[in-house]
């Protein structure tokens, strides 16, 4: 039988978020590192990123994004870890 191996290592277009002021920013970065703007388009990479990884400064972010992946359409497609996490 034939094993498939996905790999989990493999560099993501990522957001980076906080909580500032009890609100959540986000901001979006390519899998490169290099942010972008809102036509997401990567000037170093020159592609088109998606971003379905929300990485969170703290915990407390973290739960916020967490509750907000649960109870919203808008955020299922997410996946969410801490930024120390690998």
């Amino acid at each position: 039988m034939t094993r498939i191996v996905e790999k989990e290592t493999s560099p993501s277009d990522f957001y980076r978020a906080a909580l500032e002021n009890g609100t959540l920013v986000m901001h979006p970065y390519c899998a490169c590192g290099n942010g972008l703007d809102e036509d997401y388009f990567c000037e170093k990479c020159q592609r088109e990123c998606h971003c379905h990884l929300i990485i969170c400064q703290d915990e407390a972010t973290l739960d916020r994004v967490r509750r907000y992946i649960r109870k919203s359409s808008q955020f299922s497609g997410f996946k969410s870890k801490l930024v120390e996490e690998s």
